[in-house]
């Protein structure tokens, strides 16, 4: 399980360290792709395998909104290694979605990593803190 709060500078060539208690989980690689709410996720190879089998199943004519669905989920994946060091490259496209330039944070969620520009980040923060006792009364409702 993944948690915590994680603040790394990226360096000149756009490589960023995985924080060293989670290296392990990463030693089959790492999947990064754009998330929705700017930010980049980041999965263990495993992980992402369970969150895409339901997808795979679907048929690809089904519906306009499943295509939409697998061509967000999928065009914007990365299949990365870590390096020695425990470090990746964040692709250029995937930087310029969560609009990170110098600072990150990586935040742990629980089966994966959210990595999110340190200005999104704070501003999630406040939202999630203002927010936090109405989203879990809602939470509480739909059981």
């Amino acid at each position: 399980m993944f948690s915590g709060e994680y603040e790394y500078k990226i360096d000149s060539k756009g490589r960023v360290s995985i924080p060293p208690k989670f290296r392990s989980q990463f030693s089959d690689g790492i999947v990064l792709k754009e998330g929705v709410d700017g930010c980049i996720d980041a999965y263990p190879p495993s992980a992402w395998n369970e969150a895409t089998v339901q997808f795979q199943s679907l048929p690809i004519i089904r519906n306009q909104k499943d295509r939409r669905i697998s061509r967000f989920l999928f065009s914007s994946t990365f299949n990365l290694e870590l390096d020695e060091q425990g470090r990746i490259m964040l692709p250029p496209a995937l930087r310029q979605h969560a609009a990170i330039k110098d600072t990150l944070v990586i935040t742990g969620v629980s089966n994966y990593l959210e990595i999110w520009s340190k200005e999104a980040w704070d501003k999630e923060k406040t939202l999630l803190r203002d927010e936090a006792w109405q989203n879990f009364e809602s939470a509480e409702n739909r059981k």
